[in-house]
């Protein structure tokens, strides 16, 4: 349809890297592109780490689920929800004081908020990044461990590590895993699907993902994902570490 939205639907996963390295200026324009992302209120409730120690990406690759490409990866930024730097500012300025509003902490609300800015910006940084020729790949796994990812990083209190993203130029290229797009976009008010409705969903799953599912032992796709995903030891340490991160912000860790 046209140059964006094509580049857009050939993106995918990168998680295998050539020698070419990502030039300074590319660095920075990415950079720049992630920080044109809409936020809310222009507060940009987020920050960026850059991981340039080798011996820091070598430890996350090990912390993040054991993947070994995020220590090879040529470029390694984490997306942090933040609202530290604010509560920092307004103690600096005294807000509360001068404009004699009551004193808070911040919230659950102010940290979906700062977790929307961050994977905003992280979004607007892949695209820059696909169309300069580097692939990226999101990190989702940077969630768990929550203690040892808290000491690694300094983070204080009120942040949260809510993606990780490897980039770095695709050694081959390869095509973008489909999508099923029926039944996502609804009109109005949520439809929950009926018994009929979900039959199909399942079998056109099944002939979407027929190899997924076969290298799943012979289960069904919504089996072997509910295996792989949902009910899988790495989702147990991650609903153990998001607990840890939102006592934390709450002030109840």
């Amino acid at each position: 349809m046209n140059p964006t939205i094509d580049l857009m639907n050939a993106r995918c996963s990168t998680r295998s890297y050539s020698d070419e390295p990502i030039t300074a200026e590319e660095r920075q324009a990415i950079l720049h592109t992630a920080m044109r992302a809409p936020t809310g209120g222009n507060m940009m409730l987020y920050s960026i780490i850059e991981i340039e120690d080798q011996a820091l990406k070598d430890r996350l690759a090990v912390t993040c689920d054991d993947q070994p490409f995020i220590a090879r990866a040529p470029w390694v930024l984490i997306f942090v929800a933040d609202f530290q730097k604010w509560m920092d500012l307004f103690e600096y300025s005294d807000a509360a004081e001068r404009t004699q509003c009551d004193r808070r902490d911040p919230l659950l609300g102010d940290l979906m908020l700062a977790c929307c800015d961050a994977l905003i910006a992280a979004q607007n940084a892949v695209i820059a990044a696909e169309s300069l020729g580097i692939g990226s790949c999101y990190i989702g796994d940077i969630l768990e461990n929550a203690e040892e990812h808290c000491a690694l990083l300094d983070l204080p209190p009120f942040t949260l590590p809510v993606a990780m993203l490897c980039f770095g130029r695709p050694k081959s290229h390869r095509a973008p895993t489909a999508r099923r797009e029926r039944d996502v976009v609804m009109r109005n008010r949520y439809h929950r699907l009926t018994a009929e409705e979900l039959a199909d969903v399942t079998a056109a799953l099944a002939e979407q993902h027929t190899a997924g599912a076969a290298a799943a032992g012979g289960l069904d796709y919504t089996s072997a994902t509910y295996k792989r995903k949902f009910a899988s030891d790495f989702m147990r340490e991650m609903n153990r570490s998001v607990a840890w991160w939102v006592d934390r912000w709450m002030g109840r860790a």
